[in-house]
């Protein structure tokens, strides 16, 4: 009952939040400032995590088919696991923790201040003036994030296959793009865009509730990353078996 309430608050504050943004116009350069607080200041420890992601790759599908004779095949190892799948959900998580966690305690911490109440009285719709600028922002930038995070976890493995393990650089590029398609791209970037809305809304969602107190804050802050990435990871196997589903190899 607990779940089912708390279910029923988060759709209403969707509903409060897609009302407010409907009637006001888009926060165009506090957007523009969120976007670049999302996503080039995230962008640095993107790089590295998804550099190193690919070397593991590289390296654990190479163990996993050197034993078979298959070492070769570790392009299409990459392709499958790291371009549609771990890439868009490292992005996710990544923002998640953050991003989304900056996000609920910022607004949490105007909660237990009463800044959101003096927005109220100030006439200033708080949905629309808190939440929307961070919706946009993140909007924006996520399916890029997930782009360069393809990029460079691609790279990485690459290089570690030919310069380290010694396989032949023509053959892993072969088995890559045969594996991969330009929609491949696409559909990473669609699942990114679904993140984005999700982490932004449940974020904000505890932040907007949250308790009173330092403990209310770190309660909500822990509860936004929680949810936002179980809801990723739930949501990222329906849209993989969704969009993926019939393409095999």
């Amino acid at each position: 009952m607990n779940a089912l309430a708390e279910f029923g608050r988060f759709g209403l504050f969707v509903a409060t939040f897609a009302r407010a943004s409907a009637t006001h116009p888009p926060p165009v350069r506090r957007s523009i400032e969120e976007a670049y607080r999302i996503g080039v200041l995230s962008l640095p420890i993107l790089l590295i995590i998804s550099a190193f992601v690919g070397t593991n790759l590289a390296l654990q599908g190479y163990n996993a088919f050197a034993p078979l004779g298959g070492q070769r095949l570790v392009g299409m190892f990459v392709a499958l696991a790291g371009v549609r799948e771990l890439a868009p959900m490292m992005v996710a998580s990544m923002v998640a923790a953050k991003a989304g966690t900056e996000m609920a305690s910022q607004i949490a911490v105007m909660r237990i201040r009463e800044q959101i109440d003096a927005l109220e009285v100030m006439a200033i719709n708080p949905h629309w003036f808190l939440i929307t600028p961070r919706f946009i922002g993140i909007l924006l930038v996520l399916p890029p994030l997930t782009v360069i995070s393809i990029f460079t976890l691609t790279v990485s493995s690459y290089l570690v296959s030919t310069l380290q393990l010694g396989l032949n650089g023509a053959e892993f590029l072969a088995y890559f793009t045969d594996t991969t398609e330009p929609m491949d791209l696409v559909y990473c970037m669609i699942k990114a865009f679904f993140f984005g809305i999700i982490i932004c809304l449940v974020s904000c969602f505890y932040g907007f509730n949250s308790k009173s107190g330092p403990n209310g804050v770190g309660e909500a802050t822990n509860a936004s990353v929680v949810v936002s990435a179980v809801s990723c990871a739930l949501l990222n196997y329906l849209m993989s078996e969704i969009l993926f589903s019939g393409r095999g190899l």
